[in-house]
């Protein structure tokens, strides 16, 4: 989609929709000579209380005696209760409904956004909000199937004098639609190999990329990682990507990257089991992170580790009680083939501390149905081992609506994953299953700066959203992106 910023007013710009936001029960004298010029019909529909502004509220009007065909009334809530994310969900709302319709031309007003009250500290302009909702909403993964609509909105134009970066704005949505795609693509096209072509495709002169084999994994001892993909016929891939905007020591990212997850032998449920190809929603967060920073140039360096491998129940798979050992030479006995994640991540965390000596290490991972109980579908569980750092991304986190909630990693978890036979052992049963998968991960981090992001609950929808469609949300770029945008090289 082109996207234009024209100093022009409503009534004289051309286009086949005019989107007019407002706040609920908000007079329409904003929009007073527009609203003359096509006979008052803003205000029949206000007075009659057809609309009234509440939040995602939509009704089209077809108008005369203006260059726009029609104008779209899109409700945003009450004034006084105002959120960068209410402007988005207004934005998401406008957007696909007008796709929806055929609308190929829109153009937004921004003159309501003048009158947000003094207290509104969004960190961008509010038409950003509502840009990046409605362009993030038109996501449709339409690979396997013929499109009974082919209509797309090609061009949205801002109208105002605004600084509003659009750079970002496109690289951001570009990037979240990017892992989106991956994401939803089924397991058996996007397995181990296709997932590490993905990630070559993104080598560049700032952007190194490289993946090791089987072989180079066990030449590693990396064990744990590699006792996931035993009952596959699909070959395990480790992939490095390095990512040189500064100086310093890099950041490290790792993305649990687990193509299909059927359990093991500790094999999950059949219903709801097709869509176990999001277990990799991390790992496609992570190529998308790194991704747009080398697009935006931000000036960090970042390494992306994705432990990738099918999690399948074949005859040499691994079996409850097995003893394997990591990379960094602790033993982990296999109490269910189901938590496999962590075995992944662990060896995933001990390798990039061993080579990349990281500022710090953030991982993201579909790890625990236990966080979709804990805190449904609406937060991100984090945990980790230093404060300033969990700070730092709850910060990030609340102007991308990609909201994190703090679990506690005390000491006496530990007890729960102590193992009779091994250092430790991968699951501690039911209790506390959140806070464990957590604690086991923090045994390897050691003394590095580590944070881990549970996103079981938030990577998949459901049902459509004002602007996150149904199926993968691609959850995590846009926090990480805020994130890196702050923090300093």
């Amino acid at each position: 989609m082109d996207i234009f910023i024209r100093n022009i007013s409503e009534e004289a710009i051309k286009t086949d929709a005019l989107i007019l936001p407002f706040f609920e029960n908000y007079p329409p004298d904003i929009y007073s000579d527009i609203d003359y010029i096509i006979g008052g019909l803003i205000k029949k529909v206000i007075n009659s209380k057809e609309f009234t502004g509440k939040q995602n509220q939509i009704t089209l009007l077809h108008v005369r005696n203006i260059n726009a065909d029609r104008i779209l009334l899109t409700g945003l809530g009450k004034q006084n209760d105002i959120t960068s994310e209410k402007i988005r969900q207004g934005g998401g709302k406008a957007f696909s409904y007008l796709r929806g319709i055929g609308v190929k031309e829109i153009a937004v007003s921004t003159a309501l956004f003048d009158c947000l009250p003094k207290g509104f500290t969004a960190l961008k302009k509010p038409v950003f909000y509502f840009i990046e909702g409605g362009l993030l909403s038109l996501y449709r993964f339409e690979r396997y199937r013929k499109t009974e609509n082919g209509t797309e909105i090609k061009k949205a134009t801002i109208l105002g004098d605004k600084d509003i970066p659009l750079k970002w704005l496109r690289v951001l949505v570009d990037s979240v639609n990017f892992a989106r795609d991956i994401i939803n693509t089924p397991s058996n096209d996007m397995t181990p190999d296709v997932l590490s072509n993905n990630a070559l495709g993104l080598s560049s002169r700032k952007i190194k990329v490289k993946v090791l084999e089987k072989r180079d994994i066990e030449k590693e001892g990396m064990h744990a990682y590699l006792s996931v993909s035993r009952g596959s016929t699909e070959p395990p891939k480790f992939i490095v990507l390095q990512y040189k905007g500064g100086k310093g020591a890099p950041l490290a990212l790792i993305g649990k990257s687990i193509t299909f997850d059927s359990g093991g032998i500790s094999l999950k449920p059949a219903e709801g089991m097709e869509k176990m190809k999001y277990d990799m929603a991390g790992g496609a967060a992570v190529l998308a992170i790194i991704k747009a920073a080398s697009e935006l140039e931000l000036p960090v360096n970042l390494v992306g580790v994705l432990p990738a491998a099918e999690n399948l129940h074949g005859g040499s798979a691994s079996k409850p009680g097995d003893v394997v050992k990591s990379l960094t030479e602790k033993t982990i006995e296999i109490i269910n083939t189901d938590a496999e994640g962590r075995l992944a991540l662990a060896d995933a965390i001990g390798y990039v501390i061993k080579y990349y000596k990281p500022r710090a290490v953030i991982d993201i991972a579909t790890l625990t149905g236990a966080c979709s109980v804990a805190l449904g579908n609406e937060s991100i569980a984090m945990m980790g081992n230093n404060t300033e750092l969990m700070g730092r991304l709850k910060e990030a986190s609340e102007e991308a609506y990609e909201r994190v909630w703090q679990m506690p990693l005390f000491d006496e978890y530990k007890e729960y994953i102590k193992s009779d036979v091994a250092d430790l052992k991968n699951s501690g049963g039911k209790n506390g299953s959140l806070v464990t998968a957590g604690y086991f991960l923090k045994e390897f981090a050691g003394d590095t700066p580590w944070v881990h992001l549970d996103i079981a609950g938030t990577a998949w929808n459901e049902k459509d959203k004002p602007y996150l469609p149904k199926g993968a949300t691609g959850i995590g770029v846009r926090l990480m992106l805020n994130f890196l945008k702050e923090i300093q090289s």
